[in-house]
Order: C-alpha cells, then sequence, then structure tokens
C-alpha cells in the first residue's frame, strides 16, 4: 500500500503525517508513506486544497485533515 500526503508543509499537512503514521503503525500494516511537497506535482494531480491524501493513487480527501476512523478505513482496519 503507498499513501502520499500531498502539502507544502503546514501544519495541517504534518497534523496529517503524524496521524496516518500513528494509525498505520497501530493497525500493524504494511504501508509506504510518502510526502509529496512538489507544488508543480501537486497541482498536476488536480490537488486544489492541501493537505490531500492518495491511497494507492486514489485520492481520500482534501483540504482537511482527516479523522483517526477515515485513516483506519483507507487501510483497511476499520
Amino acid at each position: 500500500m503507498r499513501i502520499e500526503i500531498c502539502g507544502v508543509g503546514c501544519a495541517k499537512c504534518r497534523k496529517t503525517e503524524q496521524l496516518i503514521e500513528e494509525v498505520v503503525r497501530k493497525a500493524g500494516v504494511q504501508a509506504e508513506i510518502v510526502h509529496i511537497t512538489d507544488l508543480n506535482e501537486i497541482i498536476d494531480r488536480g490537488v486544489v486544497m492541501t493537505p490531500a491524501v492518495f491511497v494507492d493513487g486514489v485520492k481520500k480527501i482534501e483540504g482537511k485533515v482527516p479523522s483517526e476512523s477515515q485513516i483506519r478505513q483507507w487501510v483497511g482496519k476499520e
């Protein structure tokens, strides 16, 4: 599983990354977590508001910090 967090490094982006890392660790799921900060790549993906999260190439959320429950659903542990 590949989880990509798109954002240039704002507080919401950092919080999103922390939450995802914590949920993945607690769930015991194998996942590659990548933080994409390149603005051109973020725009090319169609992201208008950050943070945005992609799981295996599918956009799951944009413009807000996800809840732990949402993240668990994405990783199949809800």
